[in-house]
């Protein structure tokens, strides 16, 4: 250990950078290797939470580019945003479809998949969006389906205030013709319960997964089926009255998707789907409910997109079209001009690369995006990137510009909650928001390390946030103008036995919330000024593996927010034994909230204190 703190030393003198895309650390550090099944994110160094069971969103809170800001446990209820977005603006797509909620971006990683069947999680920003998740502005993220490969896990775990949990993952796999193809079924359970700890923040959770596969010729087909269920307490879950607030979520999804890769000539992929979310709140669990409950909600979502890409005559293009249908049932969000909608859009992306006589080569990317509604005007956004590739063994490896827009429609909460009455105010005259980026980003190796570090500039405009006036309790869904600024920066390395990244983000922002007579925001303006991410894994003796990640921040300041101050440090410890003798096996302890910060990521919700949990883990 004292030989790994001296050997980072140097790394202290950095400005605090960190990569996108981890992959290679492993491979120049072969006594760090893992399963690839157990790498939910190769960007941060403890790969399952201690609270419960591993789902999506559970590595994200270490992410370097990415904020999310929880209520309970990450995977209770947790507001992913990016680049300084809000939890509206924020997109996620598995393979080509889109799988936001229409209901609230509260909701956007409500997926119902062990993380075990998922690729590791791909950041998209700027141009990237424009072939990303529909409805988003600020940014998204991107996720497909692994391979089926034979075998499985069990794990079992425990911790402070109550926490029992288990998982268990198999599949088989029966080849047909050549290297890789055949069928496949893979099927997980996992169930979490705990008291809680603080008062009235227990959960219950429960997930069920069954995935058919079939590998053909550089082609695959996924069929999939999975259920979650989350109910959950916090004390001001969403509200600042210190009531005992209570959530039922029950997510269900089911999905057709095929991809196929004609090599040189490009490739496409298309998928189908329905996802059903059931939302039960109470303001307060103890309340008697009638036959109606008050804040009951259920939406869903279907729908259809396909993705084409390949090279014609010289020239690299990629298309793609989704259109998807939603529909919301809700005994509270009753006052929209809707319940009901479809939206589409049409992107395509034509670019291409020459190449230097002097080494590297030259691209220019455009394209147009057609995002359209039958409840609002279509909207047309133009996308231009310029990347310069130079030739290897430099220190800078890559340049690039791009200026990009993307629009979106707010979500049935802001559109469809009461003007007049309750907590929550909805504006039914919320029509669509649009966000216009520009940015500049390099790309560099050298002395052994290897990262990323670019600056970017976004003009939000009506972009919907929850705001709040002094002696109104009620919040009120507002559509404003922000201009949001920032700068991010991240870097890698890795030793034999250690591997180790550092990740920095700068935001600032210029809003009219003055101007319009607000006191504060919720929402757009609770962001981090500065936030830095270290991710570190070691490999001490034979058999003992540590990780240790931590987030830094200095947060805006926020006259809701009532404990923490705006300085935050949180960081998860773990310790990992896995004995050569014995390679299926793993045994670990993890340290949730390592510093006990209580920091309130979102104004007036208490912050989770230290949790210390212990699991094992059986492979096969």
């Amino acid at each position: 250990m004292f030989v790994l703190l001296n050997k980072l030393r140097p790394a202290r003198r950095l400005l605090g950078l960190v990569l996108p895309g981890w992959a290679t650390l492993y491979a120049a550090a072969p006594a760090l290797q893992l399963d690839p099944l157990t790498v939910a994110s190769p960007r941060v160094a403890n790969q399952a939470p201690g609270g419960t069971f591993a789902m999506p969103v559970s590595v994200l809170r270490y992410e370097p580019r990415v904020d999310l800001q929880a209520r309970n446990l990450v995977e209770g209820q947790a507001d992913l945003t990016v680049r300084g977005g809000t939890f509206e603006s924020t997109g996620w797509s598995l393979g080509p479809i889109s799988l936001g909620d229409p209901q609230t971006g509260h909701y956007l990683a409500e997926l119902p998949v062990d993380p075990a069947m998922l690729t590791p999680p791909q950041l998209l920003v700027g141009a990237e969006l424009a072939l990303g998740p529909l409805n988003a502005t600020a940014g998204g993220l991107r996720q497909d389906w692994r391979a089926v490969r034979a075998g499985g896990a069990l794990r079992v775990g425990a911790g402070a205030d109550g926490l029992r949990r288990a998982e268990l993952r198999h599949a088989w796999f029966r080849p047909a013709g050549a290297s890789g193809q055949g069928i496949g079924i893979e099927f997980s359970v996992a169930r979490s319960v705990a008291d809680g700890a603080v008062r009235y923040g227990d959960h219950e959770f429960d997930r069920a997964n069954l995935r058919l596969q079939h590998r053909g010729p550089a082609g695959q087909t996924d069929l999939f089926s999975g259920y979650q269920g989350k109910r959950f307490g916090w004390p001001n879950l969403y509200t600042p009255f210190n009531s005992p607030e209570f959530e039922n979520l029950q997510t269900r999804l089911t999905l057709l998707s095929h991809r196929q890769d004609r090599g040189a000539d490009g490739g496409w992929e298309a998928a189908v789907f329905e996802r059903r979310l059931k939302d039960d709140y109470a303001f307060n669990r103890f309340a008697p409910l009638g036959p109606v409950h008050p804040f009951q909600h259920t939406t869903w979502l279907r729908g259809a997109a396909a993705r084409v890409h390949g090279r014609l005559q010289g020239f690299a293009y990629e298309l793609k079209g989704e259109g998807q249908a939603d529909r919301l049932r809700s005994t509270s969000l009753r006052f929209g001009p809707y319940a009901s909608r479809a939206l589409t859009r049409l992107a395509l992306v034509v670019g291409r690369e020459v190449s230097l006589e002097r080494g590297g080569s030259f691209a220019v990317r455009g394209g147009l995006v057609h995002d359209d509604s039958n409840r609002d005007a279509g909207s047309l956004s133009p996308q231009l990137t310029l990347e310069r590739s130079l030739a290897p063994g430099g220190f800078l490896q890559r340049l690039h510009v791009s200026a990009t827009r993307a629009t979106q429609l707010p979500s049935y909460t802001a559109l469809a909650s009461s003007a007049s009455a309750g907590l929550f105010r909805g504006n039914p005259g919320l029509g669509r928001a649009a966000a216009t980026t520009v940015e500049a980003g390099a790309a560099f190796r050298g002395a052994g390390w290897e990262g990323t570090a670019g600056a970017f500039a976004r003009a939000d405009r009506r972009l919907v946030d929850w705001t709040f006036r002094r002696g109104v309790t009620a919040r009120t869904a507002s559509p404003m103008d922000v201009d949001v600024a920032g700068f991010e920066a991240q870097v890698r390395r890795s030793w034999g036995r250690a591997a180790v990244i550092f990740g920095y983000t700068a935001l600032t922002k210029d809003d009219t919330y003055r101007e319009a007579g607000v006191d504060a925001s919720f929402y757009a303006l609770n962001y981090a000024r500065h936030r830095a991410t270290l991710a570190v894994q070691a490999q001490l003796g034979r058999d003992w593996v540590l990780s240790l990640d931590h987030a830094w921040r200095r947060q805006a300041p926020n006259l809701l927010r009532t404990v923490g101050g705006e300085r935050a440090l949180h960081g998860t410890l773990g310790l990992a034994y896995r004995p050569a003798a014995v390679p299926r096996l793993e045994v670990s302890l993890l340290l949730e909230n390592l510093w006990d910060d209580r920091f309130q990521e979102i104004p007036a919700v208490p912050a989770s204190p230290r949790q210390p949990s212990f699991s094992a883990v059986w492979r096969w």
